[in-house]
């Protein structure tokens, strides 16, 4: 326990109990967490007079999340509780909406529900799995989605034939697809995704596409007589590492079309109003640890592709055409913010990418309406996100709509938060951010927290972070940055870690904790560091690297490569230039493992016992050699979590006590000096 936090615990205990309760009663608490609530994808109805959205709440009593659909009019008033379900969309003529609910005769199904005064619903689908990328036809008769088809593989091995009374143990799954399984999800090898169409009405769903070939990103032509699709229809689709191509299917006989043929994944296609031109995201192969996409267009049979966007360096992500279809809007990450760009197309179908919306937020756009009204949901520092609306030709007059958290905010003194920019060594430049304790004293010493993003190709950005507030308000300073190796910095810096993973980054992360200490307000004795994914990998290095660190925690961490690639659900055979069969060294410099030797600091592992993504075997690997060691350790391992260690709502809760228990357990007295780089 710091010798600051002796003192501050002295001093409370000379105080009256009803003093010491309203000490606290101003800052976010975990008890407060189980009120948080969420909004998501707004949509506006076509004639622009109401928008449904999702509202999200914590089921306390379930240890569960859940969601229902609310309305509103376009200002905001009439707001409520519309249906417990999700993914609402209007019809094309607004009398209708579709959405997903739990359903017969099992999981989620599609439901359609009249706008007018009787509100009936309808389940139009009986299917026995979930559907998923509900779309409307343009003329409002039939809804396209797509489903898993399961094909259990199975070998003719002719079994003889069990007696009536045998209780034999069930046959053993048969794999043989390199991509067999995926974290949140669990085996994967049952099936592909296929494209069904509906009729609004109800009725039999009619499957549209065949073969064993997963089809995803699903847009209608404006004709209604074609389905676009991204996917990729070869025999041996899962040895073709970023690749994937946009397909045609025609509605009235399942013929496909390829449109695109390039080496390199395209995806995401968005159909210009006339119908005649496609705007898609993708770019050329690459074994680049990252690449920002681009954004292409092509004539609606597939020639003419052109790159549209020019050497814009930053990714795009959910396309609209402008109505009359000079250009495409899309939302993108920058330097920590998100914002809405446009893209004009001139006469040889490349323009400009514009900015549309500026500011220090994450805006994250739904919807928009014929009319150019915009639907969308904003985050910032002190807000953790509401519904918010505007009209393209005067995007600067934002409307916040919903203000489903100020009951939860009332009263509360939330951390600062401050954006800096530094220097690494070798001249690389990197942003960040650091969150100061309520009722920050700059003459006090504060104990700081180093929060390192997942990925590694991730972006932390300006949007509210519930449990880095919660932190500061425990009294501890809150730093987290982009080092190279991030998005929303271009290509250049994203790919600045090719090979080199984790390596060069953990220069920016230390030459950030320099500048919190030369600020003056950080206790350097009592700095600690953690993070999940590629933040547990970098801990872990960080560890063997330095002792600075009082403690730290690695969670959900990598640190050996070449046993990952055989456990994981990634495809990391591209991680080095060559495969660890034909030359191991590489693999082998990069893994933290083989520098345990190294750690003096106190490290705690925490995993998701179901994580497919970083497994289990990781974290183990290094607390067995830690602890061999006699290094101070901890495995917390958590039962039904996949990747990450906050699903679950109470385990959100276990992560934050357990990060602040293993912290203070092993913080330094501010007279100690044996920390050294």
């Amino acid at each position: 326990m710091f010798l600051r936090r002796l003192s501050w615990i002295l001093v409370m205990v000379c105080l009256p109990v009803t003093l010491l309760a309203q000490s606290r009663q101003d800052r976010l608490s975990l008890d407060l967490y189980w009120e948080l609530e969420s909004v998501s994808n707004p949509q506006i109805s076509p004639d622009g007079s109401q928008i449904i959205y999702t509202r999200g709440r914590f089921d306390k009593t379930n240890d569960s999340r859940e969601s229902a659909l609310w309305i509103m009019d376009a200002d905001a008033t009439r707001q409520r509780f519309l249906l417990p379900a999700s993914t609402a969309r209007w019809s094309p003529n607004g009398d209708r909406i579709a959405y997903s609910a739990p359903g017969e005769p099992k999981g989620s199904q599609i439901f359609v529900r009249w706008m007018d005064a009787e509100g009936a619903a309808s389940q139009i689908t009986h299917v026995n799995q979930s559907p998923s990328n509900i779309t409307w036809s343009p003329d409002g008769t039939h809804i396209a989605f797509t489903m898993l088809v399961e094909e259990i593989n199975s070998w003719p091995i002719g079994m003889p034939k069990a007696p009536a009374d045998a209780k034999w143990k069930q046959s053993p799954r048969i794999v043989e697809r390199l991509r067999f399984r995926r974290d949140r999800q669990g085996f994967t090898d049952n099936g592909y995704t296929h494209i069904f169409l509906v009729p609004a009405s109800g009725g039999t769903a009619r499957r549209l596409t065949s073969g064993d070939y997963d089809h995803n990103n699903i847009e209608w032509t404006p004709d209604g007589k074609n389905i676009l699709f991204s996917g990729l229809r070869l025999a041996d689709a899962d040895h073709h590492w970023r690749e994937s191509e946009i397909y045609a299917v025609d509605v009235a006989n399942g013929n496909i079309r390829q449109l695109t043929h390039r080496k390199g994944p395209d995806s995401n296609p968005s159909v210009s109003p006339d119908g005649k031109q496609v705007a898609y995201t993708g770019y050329d192969w690459t074994r680049d640890s990252w690449i920002d996409s681009k954004l292409y267009v092509m004539n609606i049979d597939g020639s003419n592709p052109r790159l549209a966007s020019g050497d814009w360096d930053r990714s795009p992500g959910g396309l609209f055409w402008k109505s009359d279809g000079s250009g495409v809007y899309f939302t993108a990450r920058s330097e920590g913010h998100s914002n809405l760009y446009l893209l004009p197309l001139e006469g040889s179908g490349v323009g400009k990418v514009q900015p549309v919306t500026s500011g220090v937020h994450m805006l994250s756009v739904s919807n928009v309406s014929e009319r150019g009204r915009v639907a969308a949901t904003l985050s910032s520092f002190y807000e953790p996100g509401d519904v918010v609306t505007f009209d393209l030709n005067r995007p600067s007059q934002m409307t916040q709509l919903t203000f489903v958290n100020d009951d939860l905010l009332a009263g509360k003194k939330l951390g600062q938060a401050e954006e800096i920019w530094y220097t690494a060594p070798d001249g690389m430049k990197v942003q960040g951010w650091y969150i100061t304790p309520p009722d920050f004293d700059p003459s006090q010493k504060y104990p700081l927290q180093l929060h390192i993003h997942g990925g590694p190709h991730s972006m932390y950005g300006v949007g509210f972070n519930y449990g880095w507030q919660e932190q500061a308000a425990n009294d501890y300073v809150i730093l987290y940055t982009n080092p190279r190796g991030s998005t929303g910095y271009g290509s250049k810096f994203g790919n600045a870690i090719a090979d080199s993973y984790p390596g060069p980054d953990f220069q920016d992360l230390m030459a950030g904790v320099d500048l919190m200490i030369e600020k003056g307000s950080v206790d350097e004795q009592n700095l600690f560091v953690n993070g999940c994914s590629g933040g547990g990998i970098l801990t872990a290095w960080i560890v063997t690297q330095t002792d600075r660190f009082a403690a730290a925690s690695s969670n959900c961490t990598i640190v050996e490569w070449m046993s990952l690639v055989g456990t994981t659900d990634g495809h990391h055979y591209y991680r080095f230039p060559k495969p660890f069969w034909e030359d191991p060294k590489p693999w082998m410099e990069h893994s933290s493992i083989f520098y345990v030797g190294n750690v003096k600091t106190p490290t705690m592992l925490m995993t998701g016992e179901k994580d497919l993504r970083t497994p289990m075997a990781q974290a183990e690997m290094f607390y067995r050699a830690l602890n061999f060691r006699r290094i101070p350790t901890a495995l917390i391992r958590f039962p039904d979590e996949w990747h990450g260690t906050t699903r679950v709502p109470s385990n959100f809760i276990r992560t934050q006590l357990l990060l602040r228990h293993w912290f203070e357990k092993y913080g330094r007295s501010s007279t100690t000096t044996d920390s050294a780089n």
